[in-house]
């Protein structure tokens, strides 16, 4: 038996855009396997998108065909608003393209440019129409009206052609026109224009240059073979005796708009090369010149992944976080960070001195918020001589450590021991210690501050928001005596149900971990559990308990009743594994407590024996009922925006805001 070689990440990436693109619109040039691929059905009814119908075609030939989408039944809302219902499409008829194009700038001195055109065109066998089925057969062939269609299947026949366009002789603002070779009436037509193109070091003189390939063929007049006057998998690609210009985005140069001056800072040497008529397109940059422009029907673009720098003499690690002994031992090993940021800023603002006056200001804007943000984090660092404090930034990294062995023993297949030692990143870490000051003194001017982060997914965002909301957790327990602390403390916004359901069971594993560190010291962190709540719409999770009798089939009793007669129906929340071990919910996994008859509770345990948070011993601190969510205000809660609206409406959550000394729990 031969292996397979391990494919890492950019290759799975690249094997899915390109089973995409093959779905959507076919073969490539070059792609020597489906060149001459044969289809069941017509090409126009298997692909989506890539192709060009005749422009004199009628309209039936031209237009999609809208009587194709199959209307679904949609549920009624449930309060949800991942349940609402979807908006109705627009009645007007959507048109098929007949031509693509693409624009270029080239220096006044360029004479000539050359376009190549790659294309699919698609060519059916014959059936005999009395061959009659009831149903398509294995190849494919559709029944109409009792019979086979009257063609298939269609083969690919790879086609490519070049023209060129001699630049001096084109009439500028006329169209100069060349039909392709043997191509049955595809076309080939140019259009050139003087211009005036803005650059960083001033203006030139450029012709603005605009190719499009046009399908002139005459249309079929059977309905069957239309198909056959379409050009399928269409790329059209110019070069050129002269570089393309780059074009820069002119907006911010002139503009008094913050966001568009600093994105004329951030993206100063990002340009384009063409601009696609009906499609995309994409350059090809070699040695800082575009020599090659492509159209491209399914465009990408590659988001680099954010590594974190290497700062010598910081302790990033958590767990040795967890065990500083003092305040002077943390400013030792979190001072070098700010030290570290401090130097990349002087660099930056000697690289703003090679900007233009306009760019400078804004350069020199940045330095010096990114000043003042070195002070806060040099003050958080700070506030850590605080016993309380340090106390309270120790017990999170604790926890935070704790929940990422946790799910990295699940991701690597390990015991939680054996899992990779959990670190910060740095701008993770500079982030919780820049918000303290914040956190610590609620009447301070930095509480005014709203600290975005930037990152792309998987850079860490989750981690460096739920550390900081778990030292704010942390610092209400130990600061406040039993009963004040109960009550919510952390209120999280989500709009989409898949990443409110993500960010539940990481933060879930969050508080898991918490709990475990307040039974370990109930003195410091009181005798009120740790909790997460749900609030979002009964799509997702039940808003009610119910009781035997009610006749709703949508409470958390029926559903757990469900569930624990089988497993296949969905569970009662949206979990469907422990989120402290990873390990999958069984019918055991739900209770209702005090009886089934009259529940006031639903209690998540799991079912693994070696989990920290097993049968009756201790359940899981999570809530997602609406009525136990009122009367136990847990501490952190995740909701969805439909439930934010609903507040004028719901008494109940005034429970949310009145403070922990409100809270009766039972």
């Amino acid at each position: 038996m031969t292996q397979t070689a391990p494919r890492d990440s950019a290759a799975v990436r690249d094997g899915l855009v390109s089973a995409l693109r093959l779905d959507l619109i076919g073969p490539r040039p070059g792609d020597e396997a489906l060149r001459c691929e044969r289809l069941p059905q017509a090409p126009s009814r298997w692909y989506l998108t890539g192709f060009l119908v005749p422009s004199g075609a009628p309209q039936e030939q031209r237009a999609e065909d809208a009587g194709e989408e199959i209307d679904e039944p949609v549920e009624p809302s449930q309060g949800a608003d991942d349940a609402r219902e979807p908006e109705r499409g627009s009645g007007k008829r959507a048109f098929l393209p007949s031509s693509v194009g693409l624009s270029v700038l080239l220096d006044a001195s360029a004479a000539r440019l050359d376009v190549a055109v790659n294309w699919g065109e698609y060519a059916p066998a014959e059936r005999d129409a009395s061959d009659s089925v009831s149903a398509p057969d294995s190849s494919g062939d559709e029944a109409v009206g009792g019979g086979r269609r009257r063609y298939s299947p269609w083969t690919r026949s790879p086609r490519s052609e070049r023209v060129s366009f001699d630049l001096g002789s084109v009439e500028v603002g006329t169209l100069a026109s060349q039909s392709l070779p043997d191509s049955g009436g595809l076309e080939a037509v140019c259009l050139v224009r003087p211009t005036r193109l803005r650059q960083p070091d001033g203006e030139i003189d450029a012709r603005a240059v605009s190719v499009f390939l046009v399908n002139r063929r005459k249309a079929a007049d059977d309905e069957e073979l239309a198909d056959t006057a379409f050009a399928f998998q269409v790329e059209v690609s110019a070069t050129a005796d002269r570089p393309f210009l780059p074009r820069y985005d002119p907006r911010g140069l002139d503009s008094e708009d913050w966001d568009e001056r600093l994105a004329d800072l951030h993206y100063r040497d990002v340009a384009e090369y063409a601009v696609g008529h009906n499609v995309s397109t994409r350059a090809e940059v070699a040695d800082s010149e575009c020599r090659q422009v492509y159209s491209e029907w399914m465009p990408l673009a590659a988001v680099e992944r954010v590594e974190p720098s290497v700062i010598s003499g910081v302790e990033f690690g958590m767990e040795a976080l967890g065990a500083l002994e003092d305040g002077a031992a943390a400013k030792r090993v979190l001072s070098p960070l700010v030290d570290a940021y401090r130097i990349w800023i002087e660099a930056q603002r000697e690289n703003a001195q090679a900007f233009s006056a306009r760019r400078r200001e804004v350069a020199d804007e940045l330095v010096r918020r990114a000043a003042s943000a070195a002070n806060r984090i040099e003050s958080g660092i700070g506030l850590l001589d605080d016993p309380v404090l340090l106390d309270a930034f120790r017990t999170v990294n604790r926890a935070m450590a704790a929940a990422a062995r946790r799910r990295r023993a699940q991701e690597q297949g390990c015991a939680p021991e054996a899992a990779d030692p959990p670190a910060w990143r740095p701008f993770q870490l500079a982030y919780i210690l820049m918000n303290l000051r914040g956190i610590v003194e609620p009447t301070h001017v930095e509480r005014e501050i709203v600290d975005l982060l930037f990152f792309p997914t998987g850079g860490g965002k989750t981690e460096a928001y739920l550390g900081l909301a778990a030292f704010t957790l942390v610092l209400r327990r130990m600061r406040e005596p039993d009963p004040a602390h109960r009550g919510l403390s952390v209120l999280m916004r989500y709009t989409l149900r898949l990443l409110t359901l993500d960010q539940l069971g990481r933060a879930a594993a969050l508080i898991c971990a918490l709990e475990l560190e307040r039974e370990a010291a109930p003195d410091r962190l009181g005798q009120w559990p740790f909790e997460i709540a749900l609030w979002v719409g009964r799509a997702a999770t039940p808003n009610y308990m119910g009781k035997k009798g009610d006749g709703s089939d949508k409470t958390a009793r029926i559903r757990t009743l469900r569930f624990s007669r089988d497993t296949s129906k969905d569970p009662p929340l949206p979990l469907d594994q422990c989120p402290w071990c990873g390990t999958k919910f069984a019918r055991h996994s739900f209770q209702l407590t005090p009886d089934t008859n009259n529940p006031t509770n639903l209690v998540v345990r799991c079912v693994n024996r070696r989990c920290d948070f097993r049968g009756a011993q201790r359940s899981l601190p999570i809530v997602t009922v609406d009525e136990p969510i009122y009367e136990r205000l847990p501490a952190f809660m995740i909701a969805t925006a439909d439930k934010f609206a609903a507040m004028p409406w719901t008494g109940e959550t005034a429970g949310f805001f009145r403070g922990g000394d409100s809270a009766n729990p039972r």
